[in-house]
């Protein structure tokens, strides 16, 4: 064979490899999402006004507020206590408290009947060129013209430890009961360490390891049967600055 013609074809060949590995890169990176477990803290004036928020937020809106996400990401937010869900949007970058994954409107609070006192929801990121996302977006300009002409009934907070008056219907009660979760080891000996030093760093004392298998152990805190000594707990330990760190219900 002409050696030209060899060339020829081995970069051809290389071409084609090249070209196929790009796509697979790039299908890779679409279908991966951002997404987060966690507590979401319900949009009110008060909030604002106390700068706990920095941002308002329509009481009758589809938006949130999420720091991970740029805006008008289209997410899907999932209430993990009884499965319910919608397709929102990501509004302005807005401050809030650490504690909390996003932060929501009156609406979204009351359409996903999320408990105040457990307010456990997942955000996850969709992919925006996804026939579903496609298919919700209709329904969501929808809803959003209802939503403008409909009123909202408010909802009262009383305090900003986030308990509502009894006019405010949870329409199921959980057991409360939450772990921090630090980190897993390989070695049992290195999550000795990570738990001295969060006992001699922080003012937490509810720091075990539970073996998850013959080479995986679990430092975490708690558990915590509410949510005020569980946000303590972890505003205990934020100089540390962990990161990744989950919350887990029991």
């Amino acid at each position: 064979m002409n050696f030209k013609k060899f060339l020829l074809i081995l970069f051809f060949c290389y071409s084609c490899t090249t070209i196929q590995n790009t796509s697979n890169l790039k299908d890779k990176i679409e279908i991966d999402s951002f997404i987060t477990n966690g507590f979401t803290l319900i949009y009110t004036d008060e909030l604002k006004k106390n700068k706990i928020i920095s941002k308002n937020l329509d009481s009758r809106s589809l938006i949130i507020f999420q720091k991970n996400l740029k805006k008008g990401k289209s997410v899907k937010i999932t209430n993990l206590l009884n499965n319910r869900s919608l397709i929102v949007k990501v509004g302005d970058n807005s401050d809030y408290p650490h504690f909390y994954n996003s932060v929501i409107s009156e609406r979204i609070f009351k359409e996903l009947e999320i408990d105040v006192a457990e307010p456990y929801v997942q955000i996850y990121e969709l992919n925006q060129n996804s026939m579903f996302v496609a298919k919700k977006a209709k329904t969501f300009d929808e809803e959003k013209e209802v939503a403008n002409k409909a009123p909202v009934e408010g909802i009262s907070i009383k305090d900003l430890t986030n308990t509502v008056d009894k006019t405010v219907k949870n329409i199921k009660k959980n057991n409360f009961s939450y772990i921090i979760k630090i980190a897993d080891f390989y070695f049992k000996e290195t999550a000795e360490l990570m738990k001295q030093r969060i006992l001699d760093e922080t003012n937490t004392k509810h720091v075990k390891i539970k073996p998850i298998s013959s080479n995986s152990f679990r430092v975490y805190i708690g558990p915590f049967k509410d949510l005020n000594s569980l946000k303590n707990n972890f505003n205990n330990i934020k100089n540390l600055n962990f990161e990744n760190l989950e919350f887990i219900k029991q």
